[in-house]
């Protein structure tokens, strides 16, 4: 069986992640169930970074230890990716022991390799996001990510010598074209990091405590770049002095999902630390676009955050899968608002899937009594209806490949939609009334009922639970993911998946319920 490791960024657990930061555990989970329904030994791994200043710093807010802070965080974030039904295989948590000593033999061998070397940094500090920058780097005299104050600081540390690396990488990146995705990003690094040329970069810390220490120098702990990126490794297996054989067999990873914002750490600093140790890269690092809230980007200080659990809260778990793996482009940032929520739930949830399978099950009991099998008597109309759930599977496949996942959900869609058009091509209400066409009838509510169920196959990967209702519906166990001749139907009672919102009623509910 062929093997497909996947991971996510592991959170800062600064905070409750919101629904943007949430997205990308989702959207990793729907690579992650389609892999293992295509048969794929799957590991999916996600989890949480938990050292640096800012964290010391908050738990000093909150009269409690780092440890017992992030402890805290750790299980909260924990508890939203469940809630959004994701079926991660490990956890991970860079305070976990074995992490530490694994990352301190990293760091200790790269010393005695010469490519760290200790020195003195010198620079325009940002405390919240933990980075030094020259003059020239920011913006308006502020820092250049987050857009906050910055001072300067100085003091001794350890340096990684990616300079070293820099024309190793640039050989790498051109002569794999698939490693860095979209194609646009692959571009940036290039031409706005690699080509000008990498400066050295700052790899432990020695103005604060909580992080992992130097074990050869315990003044200094181990900065954020070796410590959280390592855990791609450390957590399966790998170590300086001999890699386990679950290790052996995972790496080198086939996808890290992260965000765009983050790009540079894990296509530059990542494989040239893995270059560094003579390990394989990662197969493709893929920098996903940002969800903003109204064309703005989320931020508590802008009060614009939806956070998933409250989301689901007033809409279901599966609601919000889909409008997020939906809405969110390949390459461009998404937009999430309450009212885009609500007409997305009511023309595709509603309108087209629930539609769908109420009045399918319907038909199928009051002219059937719920018992349906293919009479066989087949027109012109059928056979490209059977063509189109056949194709499914390549389209769906086509798309999954180039983690176009929106687009891969969009070809279902319009499946179920060109099925609500059969039901009106065909107009069972007019069969039923002809004793010469019940054959026919039964036919059309048996193609209808394939469609369904393959639909619902592929929608396994994207809305598990309302998968698992569709098959309850049908009373079937058959995943055969193309149109089967010889099923023998006996549905359950219709109940409806998704029920139409009335935006008016809805958006009071809402605004209640964010007033709390």
């Amino acid at each position: 069986m062929e093997k497909y490791y996947i991971s996510t960024a592991i959170a800062y657990t600064s905070g409750k992640p919101h629904i943007g930061n949430t997205y990308e555990i989702v959207l990793a989970d729907a690579i992650a169930r389609y892999k293992r329904f295509k048969g794929f030994d799957v590991y999916f791994q996600t989890g949480t970074d938990e050292h640096g200043e800012k964290i010391e710093l908050k738990a000093k807010e909150q009269g409690v230890t780092p440890q017992a802070y992030v402890d805290s965080v750790a299980a909260s974030i924990k508890a939203i990716w469940d809630v959004m039904n994701t079926s991660y295989d490990r956890f991970v948590r860079t305070t976990d022991p074995v992490h530490e000593k694994k990352v301190q033999k990293i760091f200790k061998k790269l010393y005695n390799q010469g490519d760290i070397y200790k020195g003195t940094y010198e620079g325009l500090y940002c405390t919240p996001c933990e980075s030094f920058f020259t003059e020239s780097q920011l913006v308006d005299g502020k820092c250049p990510d987050c857009g906050r104050e910055v001072h300067p600081a100085k003091e001794e540390a350890y340096f990684f010598k990616l300079s070293k690396y820099q024309q190793d990488l640039i050989d790498y990146i051109e002569s794999h074209p698939e490693f860095i995705q979209p194609e646009s990003r692959k571009n940036e690094m290039i031409n706005n990091f690699l080509k000008p040329g990498l400066q050295d970069l700052c790899v432990s810390r020695s103005s604060f405590t909580w992080g992992i220490p130097v074990d050869f120098d315990p003044k200094h702990v181990v900065y954020v770049w070796i410590d959280a990126l390592s855990n791609y490794i450390t957590n399966i297996g790998y170590d300086v002095d001999g890699s386990s054989e679950e290790y052996k067999k995972w790496w080198p990873a086939d996808l890290h999902l992260i965000g765009k914002d983050i790009i540079r750490f894990h296509t530059i600093y990542w494989p040239i630390i893995l270059m560094a140790l003579g390990e394989p890269l990662p197969k493709q690092v893929f920098g996903h676009p940002w969800m903003l809230f109204a064309e703005d980007k989320m931020s508590k200080s802008k009060g614009n955050v939806m956070y998933a659990d409250d989301l689901v809260h007033l809409f279901g778990v599966d609601a919000i899968r889909y409008y997020v793996l939906h809405e969110m482009p390949f390459a461009n940032d998404g937009n999430i608002t309450y009212p885009l929520i609500i007409e997305r739930y009511n023309s595709d949830l509603a309108n087209v899937l629930g539609n769908l399978v109420n009045r399918t099950i319907s038909m199928a009991h009051k002219y059937f009594e719920g018992s349906v099998q293919n009479k066989g008597v087949q027109e012109e109309i059928d056979n490209d209806f059977i063509n189109q759930i056949n194709q499914l599977e390549n389209r769906v496949e086509d798309k999954m490949n180039r983690l176009e996942v929106g687009n891969a959900l969009e070809e279902i869609m319009e499946l179920l939609r060109r099925s609500n058009k059969y039901i009106d091509e065909t107009m069972p209400w007019a069969l039923a009334k002809d004793e010469t066409k019940q054959d026919r009838l039964q036919t059309v509510l048996y193609h209808l009922l394939e469609s369904i169920r393959v639909a619902a196959c592929y929608l396994q990967s994207f809305l598990p639970d309302t998968s698992d209702a569709i098959f309850e519906q049908l009373k079937t166990t058959d995943k055969t993911a193309s149109f089967v001749s010889t099923n023998t139907y006996q549905v359950a009672e219709a109940t409806p998946l998704f029920m139409r919102i009335d935006p008016v009623k809805k958006m009071e509910e809402i605004n209640a319920y964010m007033s709390k």
